[in-house]
C-alpha cells in the first residue's frame, strides 16, 4: 500500500475533475450495474499516470459527448475496489493506469498501460473522445 500523503493529491486531482473515488467492491458493483455510459480510471502512482493519463482524461471530459460516471479506483491503494473493478474488465489483463468505458455495464472500450505510455495527454484525450462519441450519446 502507498501511502496516503503521497496518492491524496493524486486521487484529488480526478476528483477535483468530477470523478467519484469508489474505495469497495460494493461501490464498483453498484456503479458498473448503472445504466448509461460509465468511465474507469484506474490510477496509479507511476509517471505516465501522472504525466499523461489523469491529465488526458481529464481534457476528454471537456466535450459535448462524455460518459454518464466517471469514477476512479486506486491501484495500490484500494485493493478491494481494483480487484473488482479490474474483473469486469476480462479479458483484459491488470494494468495501471487504465482506463475504461463501460455501457449498460459492458466493457466497450479499453486503454491498457501500453496505450498510454509514450502518448501525449492530447493522444489520449482525442483517443477517449473518439470512444466517447460511438458509445455515449
Amino acid at each position: 500500500m502507498y501511502p496516503q500523503e503521497l496518492t491524496a493529491p493524486m486521487e484529488a486531482q480526478l476528483v477535483q475533475a468530477g470523478f467519484s473515488a469508489l474505495k469497495t467492491p460494493e461501490e464498483v458493483e453498484n456503479t458498473l450495474k448503472l445504466e448509461g455510459s460509465t468511465l474507469v480510471v484506474v490510477n496509479s502512482v507511476c509517471g505516465c499516470a501522472a504525466g499523461t493519463a489523469r491529465p488526458g482524461v481529464i481534457a476528454s471530459i471537456e466535450g459535448d459527448a462524455k460518459p454518464n460516471n466517471l469514477v476512479t479506483v486506486f491501484a495500490g491503494v484500494d485493493g478491494a475496489a481494483v480487484g473488482k473493478a479490474r474483473e469486469f474488465m476480462v479479458p483484459f489483463p491488470p494494468s495501471s493506469p487504465a482506463v475504461a468505458l463501460f455501457k449498460d455495464g459492458k466493457l466497450v472500450h479499453m486503454l491498457e498501460r501500453h496505450h498510454i505510455e509514450g502518448r501525449s495527454a492530447e493522444m489520449i484525450a482525442d483517443h477517449l473522445k473518439e470512444a466517447y462519441t460511438a458509445y455515449c450519446k
